[in-house]
């Protein structure tokens, strides 16, 4: 039997028909400008006979390769997983695998095409599959294939992607983590740059264990990056099993410039213009910066945006003018107009952003038209230089909660009042702010947009975000060429340039009779400009043609690739539900002919030989951006069994994996629990016994204003406490309690964290904060880190170790009995002390239980039996609760089995025992 699966993930949830089956959870750990990390191959018992990465970066242009052969080498049939990071901004462009001699091709397809190859695949009983990105960023390829023992498996991605400039050097990352030692594991990067390299580094990011093992040839035009470690030189120790490699192997250079009129390169009917001038007198800056302060941002957050921002304001000149604005349902300005960046109004300005103590709501309206106004109102009196270069800077980590809170009225308002003069530059902090709606304002007002990634290094990431705007060099910058002579050129204005970075300008060579281009740039600085440059139409082609590492047809790639990524910014600022409709066709059309996997199309993977169509689904994600969006969400991949008959033939079924909740939090950190206690209404409660297979459940029938201990740890300091409340009135002659209050309390952290329908207490020390269900936040506390998600879910995660998660269930205002009330989930593999116990903390330590005995009940549908558990001997019933994670509304049924009389003879003592004095209080001994 050999099972595949292909997906792409993050934060995607794939829609698929089938079996279900358990699946292991995957964890993600992101980290700024780069992808999460990931093993490349999984398995035990496989042998993995080359792992090589080539890329080959032809005039800025990057084709990279990833091949693997394995080998299942143990004695059962297993899966083995073959997981790619790959750039952010790359286009996948092929994947073929090898199963036993069975080899699938990837062909890239409009969705609805591929959509509908897999439906008549799937009616015809054979299965089918699709490889799409999401609507954001693709970021890992994954692969897992299920194979007998002996089995070869050889795997194969291709993708591409343009290199961007960035503080004067292009930085071109691959991610080796091979998980194992490997024979023959080679990196290879090729670089030909046709006007010179003028470095090529290679950062230790890999780690000092590998210094002085990459080697670097280097020519004028061309360099050779190859890293070959051998088999005793990638174990982490001498005598060491586990492989050293786990990490980004980077390679950085740049080219060099001959003039500032920039470099124009033709090939293949195709050119490129690169603009990227340098020793020109920076322009003075007029700067508001705008900053959130709302309550979402206390903590780590705000600590670390006040840290950059005392650096930003030391890096202002006198001829730079700026203001600062800081928002949270009130809108405050340190300054009603612009000032000059003199070191006293540095200082006072410092002692300002000092000073925030973030709370209340969000209104990003009137703080951005208040940022705008303060420009206006100096552009308009004359107090800045015409020349001078005029930016807002926000940076918010959530939605809008206060005054206008629709995204497009607020875009249309911000637009509505801008000037061309103005840019509004957007730094979305977290994963739960809508970078979306961040990213089309920016764009729309002349501007970049960058999330920002909540960890300890949030604060040298806006800085170098700042960096990058900090030295405008140019205004108003053009790149024309002479009518007739190119088509289908890609944007060529452009508002402002950058020290450090590079414009990019591509389009198609027309047939005039000439053998040269000219390229003709406008643009205005403390004089206004006009830069001129040309190419010859065949000595590039002629140059590539004597290149073996070269990439040929890298001019008519980049051009797509440029022209895709510009229109999807296009559809997503498209005014028009037609103006959209046809843009997206545009995309569709340019994607295929150049079989680039978009978030339009889809990649099939079939069998060259035979019927069998591949599925890696992943459908549109939600806001949240790079790592799994905050809250449940079920991670799901389809796979293929394809079992190998007597007679030779195939035949294919397709099954579902399902997996558990990802959760993603400001901290960067995404975890991947299986929640296996979980307490819900009137409370149940349901314990998974891992080690006995079974799932136990029990009521607490209990008063309304009891306290019931739920997990007390003196060992970890760590408490957590339910309070009931009351339904509304009797139903049947028994008044329902549920959870009203759960408070998670830290003792040696001096955190407590108080979750209510009606809102979430924080309290750390004498700072005491509220938060409501209405909006989605983070915060990073002392080893305790909170994660919001609105009107659904809080996690509660201290030093890493224990996790619990409260669900929010509300009810119709008017329900005659029931009242709003919270769900209670912990997972089974929290770190806590041999102390532990209380409802469900005593089941840490599991106990061995014995169903026998079983027999028809009272009630056909509900089995009785004997379970024999801590020296006890109990009746009880099969049944089932209901585990709202996944289904909020209606509830995933869990069929357990029912201890009554309130867990007695299950839990230890009687359900009384548990009843505790306080919120804080912890559980006495039984």
């Amino acid at each position: 039997t050999v099972r595949l699966s292909i997906f792409i993930v993050c934060h995607t949830v794939s829609e698929t028909t089938g079996e279900t089956l358990n699946m292991s959870c995957v964890n993600l750990l992101c980290f700024p400008q780069i992808i999460p990390m990931v093993n490349v191959i999984r398995g035990s018992d496989i042998t993995v006979k080359s792992y090589t990465v080539e890329s080959r970066i032809t005039a800025r242009f990057a084709h990279t390769t990833v091949k693997s052969s394995v080998v299942n080498s143990g004695p059962n049939a297993q899966s083995i997983g073959f997981n790619v990071q790959i750039p952010k901004r790359a286009f996948i462009t092929n994947f073929t695998m090898n199963v036993n001699g069975i080899t699938f091709i990837g062909s890239v397809k409009e969705k609805t095409v591929a959509r509908n190859l897999y439906a008549q695949a799937r009616a015809r009983g054979k299965a089918a599959g699709i490889v799409r990105t999401n609507s954001q960023d693709m970021e890992t390829f994954k692969t897992e294939v299920h194979v007998p023992p002996g089995s070869k498996v050889e795997f194969e991605l291709h993708y591409q992607e343009m290199m961007q400039r960035k503080l004067g050097t292009y930085t071109h990352t691959l991610h080796i983590q091979p998980g194992r030692l490997v024979p023959q594991l080679q990196v290879d990067v090729y670089i030909f740059e046709p006007k010179g390299i003028k470095f090529v580094k290679t950062p230790s990011t890999l780690g000092e264990h590998f210094a002085g093992l990459t080697k670097v040839t280097q020519t004028k035009e061309k360099a050779h990056v190859v890293f070959k470690p051998t088999l005793q030189q990638q174990r982490k120790c001498d005598n060491c099993t586990e492989s050293a490699v786990d990490g980004a192997f980077t390679v950085q250079y740049d080219v060099e410039r001959e003039t500032n009129a920039g470099e124009l390169q033709v090939s293949d009917g195709h050119f490129v213009q690169f603009f990227a001038p340098s020793d020109l007198t920076p322009l003075s800056k007029n700067i508001v910066f705008v900053i959130d302060v709302s309550g979402s941002m206390w903590g780590l957050k705000m600590k670390q945006t006040v840290e950059a921002m005392k650096t930003i304001l030391d890096d202002l000149t006198m001829d730079d003018y700026f203001s600062v604005i800081d928002f949270n349902h009130n809108i405050r300005c340190w300054s009603e107009e612009l000032v000059p960046g003199t070191s006293i109004n540095v200082r006072e300005a410092k002692k300002y952003i000092q000073n925030i103590k973030p709370n209340g709501g969000t209104n990003i309206n009137e703080a951005l038209l208040k940022a705008v106004r303060i420009l206006l109102k100096a552009l308009d009196q004359g107090l800045i230089d015409q020349r001078s270069v005029s930016m807002i800077i926000l940076v918010s980590d959530g939605d809008p909660t206060v005054g206008e809170i629709k995204l497009s009225a607020i875009q249309k308002n911000v637009k509505r009042e801008m000037r061309e003069e103005i840019s509004l530059f957007s730094l979305g902090i977290g994963f739960d702010v809508d970078f979306d709606f961040l990213e089309r304002i920016a764009m729309e007002n002349r501007g970049l947009a960058q999330r920002i990634f909540a960890n300890h290094d949030a604060s040298e990431q806006l800085k170098l975000f700042y960096s990058r705007v900090s030295s405008p060099l140019l205004r108003k910058i053009t790149i024309q060429f002479p009518e007739d002579s190119v088509s289908d050129v890609t944007r060529n204005h452009f508002d402002k340039f950058f020290s450090g970075s590079e414009l990019v300008v591509a389009g198609k060579v027309k047939s005039v009779g000439s053998n040269m281009l000219q390229s003709f740039t406008t643009a205005s600085a403390t004089m206004d400009l006009t830069l001129v440059t040309e190419a010859d139409l065949q000595e590039l082609d002629t140059l590539l043609s004597q290149q073996q590492h070269s990439f040929a047809g890298f001019a008519s790639r980049m051009w797509a690739y440029i022209t895709i990524n510009q229109l999807l910014a296009e559809r997503s600022l498209a005014p028009t539900a037609a103006k959209k409709r046809k843009i997206t066709q545009r995309i569709m059309t340019l994607a295929v002919e150049h079989q680039f996997v978009t978030p339009l199309t889809a990649m099939l993977v079939e069998s060259q030989d035979g019927p069998e169509r591949l599925l890696a689904d992943s459908p549109k994600d939600p806001k949240q951006g790079c790592c799994p969006g905050i809250g449940t969400a079920r991670l799901t991949h389809s796979f293929i069994n394809l079992t190998h008959s007597h007679s030779g033939s195939w035949s294919a079924v397709l099954h579902e994996i399902r997996g558990c909740p990802v959760l993603a939090a400001d901290y960067c950190l995404s975890l991947c629990l299986s929640f296996s206690i979980a307490v819900e209404n009137d409370p149940h409660f349901i314990v998974h016994l891992p080690k006995n297979n079974m799932d136990v459940c029990f009521n607490i029938d209990s008063k309304p204003g009891h306290i019931l201990n739920l997990v007390s740890d003196p060992g970890t300091g760590i408490v957590i406490n339910g309070q009931l409340v009351g339904g509304k009135k009797m139903k049947n002659n028994k008044l329902n309690t549920y959870f009203g209050t759960i408070s998670i309390y830290s003792e040696d952290a001096g955190v407590k964290v108080v979750v209510r329908p009606s809102s979430i207490d924080l309290m750390e020390g004498k700072n005491n904060h509220s938060f409501s269900w209405a909006a989605t936040a983070k915060l990073n506390l002392n080893r305790v880190k909170v994660a919001i998600e609105k009107e659904h879910k809080i996690t509660v995660t201290i030093d890493d170790k224990i996790s619990a998660m409260v669900l929010l269930h509300r009810v119709w205002k008017k329900h005659p009995f029931n009242v709003d009330f919270l769900g209670f989930y912990t997972p089974n593999d929290n770190q806590y002390s041999s102390q532990v116990h209380g409802l469900i903390g005593q089941f840490v330590n599991e106990p061995e239980v014995k169903v026998f005995d079983m027999h028809e009940g009272t009630e056909p549908e509900k089995k009785q039996a004997t379970m024999e558990v801590k020296g006890n001997k109990l009746t009880v019933t099969r049944g089932w609760q209901k585990d709202y994670r996944n289904d909020k509304k209606h509830g995933s049924d869990v069929y357990c089995w029912f201890v009554h009389n309130s867990g007695k003879g299950f839990i230890d003592g009687h359900y009384s025992n548990y009843i505790v004095p306080d919120l804080n209080s912890f559980l006495p001994s039984l």
